[in-house]
């Protein structure tokens, strides 16, 4: 899989992405990433790429004719057009699903934006996906743009060593991942689940799954509603809603009437 980003500042995500997993991958062939310098495609002679907003307003704004030629000429070398991804908080928030059809593409571009945003004329000729990390605002996009290259990058084939971390880490199912553990068995009186310990694969299944249930319940409740589950599971889960919910009427049960 090939990921060009369009970027002011092609060292910067080119030095993250270069390093671990990402790193390891672009090494061995089985991704490429390759950072388009927008400025390279100025026709100031100081490679300016911004000017003031029109009607006004503070800061600048990026040119669109840098973006679009930088971007047509990426088109030229490829022989086709490929999906162009604009990283903005105006867009979809990102997440695994997301992610998933984004790793069945050949070829992905990221445009990154800076100052007070791009012009409204590229984004129209090139994006086809406005996406977002979250509700927040950065300086520029190369940062969300590495942080959804790493994440796809996990579901392309031979980039990670084992090929099923891919499939049941985190939102797996729409479940959290369960926890993990490792040597020493004991670590400040607090021990391994015995079950880890127990070589029994199945019963360390089960109790993995209970446990991203449980963790799901706990710190994303939201992602139940879409969650995979066995008979067996939802019974499990709807013991842990019972406990909770018994837990509190407890607590309103306890309160002091004088603070009603």
């Amino acid at each position: 899989m090939n990921f060009h980003i369009l970027t002011l500042f092609p060292e910067m995500v080119m030095g993250g992405l270069s390093t671990s997993i990402t790193g390891r991958a672009m090494e061995k062939g089985v991704i490429s990433v390759e950072a388009v310098n927008i400025r390279d495609y100025s026709r100031d002679k100081h490679h300016h790429v911004d000017d003031a907003p029109y009607g006004g307003g503070a800061g600048m704004v990026m040119q669109p004719g840098p973006v679009v030629d930088a971007y047509e000429d990426l088109c030229g070398k490829l022989g086709k057009r490929p999906r162009v991804i604009y990283m903005t908080p105006q867009g979809r928030v990102f997440n695994q699903k997301i992610a998933q059809e984004l790793a069945e593409e050949d070829e992905l571009v990221f445009l990154c934006g800076h100052y007070e945003g791009i012009d409204e004329r590229a984004l129209e000729l090139i994006c086809t996906d406005y996406l977002s990390i979250g509700d927040y605002v950065l300086t520029g996009g190369e940062l969300p743009a590495m942080v959804m290259i790493d994440c796809i990058s996990r579901l392309v084939p031979g980039v990670l060593n084992n090929e099923v971390s891919a499939e049941v880490e985190s939102f797996h199912d729409n479940l959290l991942e369960y926890p993990q553990y490792t040597r020493p068995e004991v670590y400040r009186d607090m021990a391994v689940p015995q079950v880890l310990l127990s070589g029994h694969h199945k019963n360390i299944e089960e109790w993995r799954r209970q446990q991203s249930i449980r963790r799901t319940l706990e710190r994303r409740p939201d992602l139940l509603e879409g969650a995979n589950l066995s008979k067996k599971e939802k019974k499990f889960l709807e013991g842990l809603l019972e406990t909770q919910e018994l837990a509190q009427n407890g607590d309103e049960s306890d309160s002091d009437p004088r603070e009603m």
